[in-house]
């Protein structure tokens, strides 16, 4: 068994899982060029950013399954793969008040992970080329687990790593399956609107808090 990590205790809330698409990232427009080249390449017609932006959260697979036939889903997945390693590290860069609010929360003693439905590789692409590796001491990723949020598991992973409960957790993402993750996993959940999902579609999860921006959250902790 992996031992627990342990940190300097804090009031309330110790452990702050971010999702990162959206959320502390914004990779979109490294995501809707890596899906056009896709599309163009196999001779499906492009997509506008917004449509693709909403259609962003559930992993690359089921990013292009629907625009695709199914005996060239493997082949659409190999192309955009290709390209997209490239293009996160020329189109992706922090949302505003990312740095600043993972500087407050590492000085505060908090731990700090991901939780992303994006494949572990693109993950650790992003982080490095963000210089953000440094305030996660844990990075999980749908593609090593049986299943991807909605499901809870991820979610219940991280915190059993750290040792802590859900009373001790505050998970952040940006669409409504982040929030119903969290509701799943029984932990306090903020969403920052303005990633993939519409404020109406979060609302109606109801999680604990929504807000307009990453640096909004500095409030509650």
């Amino acid at each position: 068994m992996t031992p627990c990590l342990n940190f300097l205790p804090m009031p309330h809330i110790k452990l702050v899982i971010f999702d990162l698409d959206g959320t502390l990232v914004d990779a979109y427009t490294a995501i809707t060029n890596s899906f056009n080249y896709t599309m163009r390449r196999l001779g499906y017609p492009q997509q506008d950013a917004l449509y693709i932006r909403r259609a962003v959260g559930w992993g690359d697979r089921n990013l292009l399954k629907p625009f695709v036939k199914p005996q060239e889903l493997s082949r659409a997945l190999s192309i955009y793969r290709r390209h997209h390693a490239q293009s996160l590290r020329k189109d992706s860069r922090l949302v505003p008040g990312a740095r600043r609010l993972l500087e407050h929360l590492v000085s505060g003693g908090y731990a700090v992970a991901v939780a992303s439905n994006r494949p572990t590789r693109f993950s650790r692409i992003i982080i490095r080329h963000l210089n953000v590796g440094r305030y996660f001491s844990y990075v999980l990723c749908a593609d090593t687990l049986p299943h991807g949020k909605p499901h809870p598991e991820i979610l219940r992973r991280i915190m059993r790593r750290f040792c802590f409960s859900p009373s001790e957790t505050l998970y952040v993402g940006d669409m409504a399956i982040d929030a119903q993750a969290g509701r799943r996993a029984k932990v306090r959940t903020a969403i920052v609107t303005g990633g993939s999902s519409k404020r109406a579609d979060i609302a109606k999860q109801a999680p604990w808090r929504i807000v307009a921006k990453l640096e909004h959250l500095r409030r509650f902790l």
